[in-house]
């Protein structure tokens, strides 16, 4: 189950990923670019995972009650 401070955690702590990451990537951009062609696609693809995991938890956990 999860209780509020849980929420709150997974909360913060993705959109505190998500922010370090697009700082990180920034930061790289000109040495990404020519090494690394196209990475905001994996950027984009582990938004994406992490999304669908936690609507998958937090959805359970309404069907569950």
């Amino acid at each position: 189950m999860f209780t509020k401070g849980r929420i709150i955690f997974t909360v913060l702590f993705f959109i505190s990923f998500v922010v370090l990451m697009i700082y990180a990537y920034r930061k790289d951009l000109k040495i990404n670019r020519r090494h690394f062609p196209k990475t905001y696609k994996i950027l984009l693809v582990i938004v994406l995972i992490f999304s669908i995991l936690f609507f998958i938890v937090k959805f359970k956990s309404l069907i569950m009650k």
